[in-house]
C-alpha cells in the first residue's frame, strides 16, 4: 500500500493560528496531502494541536480529494542549542511581553544597556530569532513530499529539510518559498546599515533561488521580487484572500463588535483588526476617529503594541472611542469585520515592503463587503481600492486625512448602504476569492510532484484576471 503524500507548511513565529498557513493547509489537505504546519514553540500554546477542514458554512470550499482523511496538524517545536537562549521569536516575546508587565521592564532595561551588542548580532546572523528552531527541525522534523516556507524565516530550514529527506522511491521533496514581502526591504531592515542589508538581500536571494517554486502575495511583488532575484521560473501570486462567507453575513451581519464593547447604535465602527505594533499608524488612526463625529475605533488585534493600546482605552481623552478587543480565529473573523461600518489601514509608507503590500486585513474586509480606508501610499492596496470602488484613499496617514476619508466611507454607507457592501463583497468572492487562488496553488504542486519543466512553467504563468491574482482557469 503507498502511503499518502506528506506536505510541511513551515511558519517563523507559534502560527496562533497563522490565516495562510491555514488555508494553504487546506489546499493541500484537499488534494490528498497529509499535512502539517511545522511553527514555533512560544509560552503558553500547546506543543501539538489539530486543526480542522474549512468553517462551516464558507462558501467556495475546496472539495477533498478521495481517500484525504485526518486533520491537519499543527506541531511547535522549541528552539535548542545556542541560539535558543538568545534568538527568541518576535511574536514569542509579544506573547510573553502582553502577559507578564514586568518583563516587560526588565526587557527595556537590558534593551538599553546591551542594545548595540544586540544590533550587531541581529544584522551579522539574520535571522537569529530563528536558528534555535532551525536546530530542531533538524533533529525532529519527519520527511515530506512537499516543504512549503512562509517567509524567509522559514526557507532555510525547508532546503535543508528537502537535502536530508528520504522517501519511497521515485518521490522527491519539493521545496516552495513563500515570499510574503522582501526580507531585506521590510520595516526593521531599514535600520540595518547598507552593507548589512545588501548581505541580507543576497542571503534571500541565494535561498529563493535554491526553492523548487517561488509564490507571493500579489503580481506588485512578484515583479520587485523578479526584478530581485532573477528566479528560473516566473513566481506566482496568491493572494491571502480568504474562504467567501455565506451571504447572510454581508446581507444580515451580527452586530459583534457593537455587542462586545457596549457601543450605542447611533456610534459609527472603525476597525483596526491584526498585528499591533510599531508603523501600523494606529496612534493616528485613533487621532482620526476623535475627528468624526459619532465614531469610536475598535482594536481586534494582538502582538507587542496590545499594552499601547490598552493605554488609549484607559486614556480620558479617547473614552468610548477607543475600544481594544482580543483577536478572534480566521474562521470567525469576516463576521466580525462585517459588523464593522469602516475598516482602516492607516500604516505610513515607510518601507518598500509596506507600500506593496496587501494586508491580510485587506482581503478579509473586501470579502466581508466592509469598505475601507488605506493610504494613499500604500501603492497596492490604493490601486485596487481605487479600482474596484472599496472604499477611501486617504491623501496622507496624518489623522486630518484619515478623518476626512473615514467621513466619506460613511456618508456613502449612508446614501448606498447594503447595495455598496454587496458589491465590495462580490468583488471579495469573484476577482479575489479563495477558491481560485487555491485552485492556481495546487496546480503547481502537482506540476513539481509531476517533475514535469513544462507542467511547472504553466503553473506558474497562469493567465490572470483583472485583480492581478490566479485564475481558476489551471
Amino acid at each position: 500500500m503507498v502511503s499518502r503524500p506528506r506536505a510541511v507548511v513551515l511558519v517563523g513565529g507559534p502560527a496562533a493560528p497563522y490565516s495562510r498557513a491555514l488555508r494553504l493547509g487546506r489546499a493541500l489537505a484537499a488534494d490528498g496531502y497529509a499535512v502539517e504546519i511545522a511553527a514555533v514553540a512560544a509560552k503558553g500554546l500547546p506543543a501539538v494541536e489539530t486543526v480542522s477542514g474549512p468553517a462551516p458554512g464558507s462558501a467556495g470550499a475546496p472539495e477533498p480529494a478521495p481517500g484525504a482523511v485526518g486533520p491537519i496538524v499543527l506541531r511547535r517545536y522549541r528552539p535548542s542549542g545556542l541560539w535558543a537562549t538568545i534568538g527568541r521569536t518576535e511574536a514569542m516575546r509579544s506573547t510573553e511581553a502582553g502577559a507578564d508587565p514586568s518583563g516587560r521592564r526588565r526587557a527595556g532595561l537590558w534593551r538599553d544597556v546591551l542594545g548595540p551588542i544586540f544590533a550587531i548580532r541581529r544584522w551579522l546572523f539574520w535571522p537569529h530569532t530563528v536558528r534555535g528552531w532551525w536546530r530542531t527541525l533538524e533533529r525532529e522534523l519527519a520527511p515530506a513530499d512537499v516543504y512549503h516556507a512562509c517567509g524567509a524565516l522559514a526557507i532555510a530550514p525547508a532546503l535543508a529539510a528537502r537535502e536530508r529527506a528520504e522517501l519511497p522511491a521515485g518521490r522527491r521533496p519539493r521545496v516552495i518559498h513563500d515570499a510574503i514581502d522582501h526580507a531585506s526591504a521590510g520595516n526593521e531592515a531599514q535600520r540595518f546599515p547598507g552593507p548589512i542589508r545588501r548581505i541580507v538581500a543576497r542571503r534571500e536571494r541565494g535561498w529563493a533561488r535554491a526553492a523548487d517554486a517561488i509564490v507571493t502575495v500579489n503580481e506588485a511583488l512578484v515583479d520587485s521580487l523578479t526584478a530581485a532575484w532573477t528566479p528560473a521560473r516566473p513566481i506566482l501570486a496568491v493572494p491571502n484572500a480568504p474562504e467567501p462567507p455565506d451571504p447572510s453575513v454581508i446581507d444580515e451581519p451580527e452586530p459583534l463588535l457593537r455587542h462586545a464593547t457596549g457601543l450605542a447604535d447611533t456610534i459609527r465602527i472603525v476597525l483596526y483588526q491584526g498585528r499591533l505594533g510599531p508603523d501600523l499608524g494606529l496612534e493616528n488612526a485613533a487621532e482620526a476617529v476623535l475627528l468624526v463625529p459619532d465614531a469610536a475605533l475598535v482594536v481586534l488585534g494582538f502582538g507587542r503594541g496590545l499594552p499601547e493600546s490598552l493605554a488609549r482605552d484607559a486614556d480620558p481623552r479617547f473614552a468610548g472611542r477607543h475600544l481594544t478587543l482580543p483577536p478572534r480565529h480566521p474562521d470567525e473573523l469576516l463576521r466580525w469585520t462585517a459588523s464593522a461600518d469602516v475598516s482602516i489601514i492607516a500604516a505610513p509608507p515607510v518601507s518598500p515592503n509596506q507600500r506593496l503590500s496587501s494586508a491580510t486585513k485587506f482581503w478579509e474586509s473586501m470579502a466581508a463587503g466592509t469598505p475601507l480606508v488605506v493610504v494613499r501610499g500604500l501603492e497596492t492596496m490604493a490601486r485596487i481600492l481605487e479600482e474596484h470602488d472599496l472604499g477611501a484613499v486617504a491623501t496622507t496617514d496624518a489623522p486630518s486625512d484619515l478623518a476626512t476619508a473615514i467621513e466619506a466611507v460613511l456618508d456613502r454607507l449612508e446614501r448606498d448602504g447594503l447595495a455598496w457592501r454587496r458589491a465590495i463583497a462580490t468583488v471579495g468572492r469573484d476577482v479575489f476569492g479563495w477558491p481560485a487562488m487555491a485552485t492556481a496553488y495546487r496546480a503547481l504542486v502537482r506540476s513539481l510532484i509531476d517533475e514535469s519543466p513544462s507542467r511547472v512553467d504553466r503553473a506558474m504563468g497562469a493567465p490572470l484576471n483583472d485583480g492581478g491574482s490566479a485564475s481558476q482557469s489551471t
